[in-house]
């Protein structure tokens, strides 16, 4: 007979078995499954820690997972991201933080792409392994100045900074001291440059993603290039490809793997102690039919967040592949995934928490930190139910604007 525990393990191994993948991606698939057990063991550690060890990082570049998304003639993988989700969706229910930094890392792969092409050789060819990071929170201030900007700022939630070999930030650009306005709005770039440029604020002390390093990252009035500087959410790719036309899009899915990665976790966590019999009770867990219920309604609930999943990444890269994917509608779409997708999950946790009973409670059960990861990981700016309001005014047929920007 198979079991729902069976079920649980066979649906974590296998989250999208419909996206046929090739075979760099089979291969980073068992690699982080032999991985996960190590992750798992050392979840406290990395937690202490509040980061990710630079050796977990390293070996994670070492297999490839930091150039996934980068081309072929780059010395990348190429691989779509339909196939990255579920690597980050496993790493994810190995270790929370993990998957964080993992996610950051991939991410970080595709606003690479609006870089300039001398910046993004020069990346590239300093370690297609190593991991770059990023800051969406338009913190800094450029001032113009002849060739580039003379950049300050502090930006918070800058995870895996410590590990990272590039870091970017998002500043406001001013000239003669004032900000800089197109239709009434400031205009925005990011500036990308060496991990040593930067200095690292040990600010890190948060109630869930503990060991996601994101710390405070600062710039002192640093003269950059202009070739240093790119716009993430309007400016051309440096290579042509899938991800010429846009890649916000695909932000949203990224955010939501780490979800259904950490429900899928907590899934398999109360499933592994369905077998006791908690106080006073008459039967084990698992026999009980309200335990019965409100486990196959929780399973219900990640199938139908991990197949909203599927099909919008799925669908997104048909659109990227044919050079149609855009920026605002698709963007705002993705955003509204992620709000649903990050809440179903939130509420996935919880209810394996809260059936869990009192055992759950001390830091050395799974199902505690993976209750404050979850909920930690919903207060992103990309997971906001308030962008249900944009992708519901599309769907009434209103004009399409960057879900960002308003513009």
């Amino acid at each position: 007979m198979t079991t729902n525990v069976q079920l649980a393990h066979r649906d974590a191994d296998a989250p999208f078995e419909r996206q046929p993948i090739g075979h760099e991606a089979a291969r980073l698939r068992a690699a982080i499954a032999d991985l996960a057990p190590e992750l798992a063991a050392r979840a406290g550690e990395i937690e202490s820690a509040r980061r990710v060890p630079a050796d977990i990082t390293d070996r994670l570049g070492a297999l490839g997972l930091f150039r996934t998304l980068v081309p072929r003639s780059h010395g990348g993988l190429e691989l779509s991201v339909p196939e990255v989700l579920p690597l980050i969706e496993a790493l994810s229910a190995a270790d929370s933080s993990v998957g964080w930094v993992a996610m950051i890392g991939t991410g970080a792969q595709l606003f690479r792409t609006r870089v300039s092409r001398a910046t993004f050789d020069q990346i590239v060819m300093d370690g297609p392994d190593a991991l770059t990071v990023g800051v969406g929170t338009p913190a800094g201030r450029g001032e113009a100045i002849d060739g580039g900007y003379r950049v300050s700022g502090r930006w918070p939630f800058a995870s895996g900074c410590q590990n990272a070999r590039w870091i970017a930030g998002h500043f406001v650009i001013h000239k003669d001291g004032a900000p800089v306005m197109s239709d009434g709005r400031p205009l925005t770039r990011f500036v990308v440059l060496a991990a040593e440029r930067w200095r690292v604020e040990e600010t890190w002390q948060a109630s869930g993603l503990t060991g996601s390093g994101s710390h405070h990252v600062v710039l002192d009035n640093v003269a950059v290039r202009d070739a240093e500087t790119f716009d993430l959410f309007h400016g051309p790719s440096c290579l042509p490809g899938p991800f010429a036309s846009a890649v916000t899009p695909f932000i949203g899915s990224l955010h939501a793997a780490v979800a259904t990665g950490i429900a899928t976790a907590a899934m398999a966590d109360l499933a592994a102690m369905a077998g006791r019999r908690q106080l006073f009770a008459a039967a084990d867990l698992r026999d009980t039919p309200v335990f019965q219920h409100e486990f196959g309604r929780l399973d219900a609930a990640l199938r139908a967040a991990r197949a909203l999943l599927q099909v919008q990444a799925d669908s997104y890269w048909r659109l990227a592949l044919a050079g149609e994917l855009d920026g605002k509608a698709d963007f705002a779409e993705s955003l509204q995934g992620s709000a649903w997708i990050n809440a179903t999950c939130s509420d996935i946790v919880s209810g394996c928490y809260t059936l869990g009973g009192s055992s759950v409670v001390f830091n050395a059960s799974p199902l505690q930190r993976r209750l404050r990861d979850i909920h930690v990981a919903r207060q992103h700016a990309f997971a906001q139910e308030r962008f249900y309001a944009r992708a519901g005014a599309n769907a009434l047929g209103f004009p399409p604007v960057d879900p960002i920007s308003g513009q």
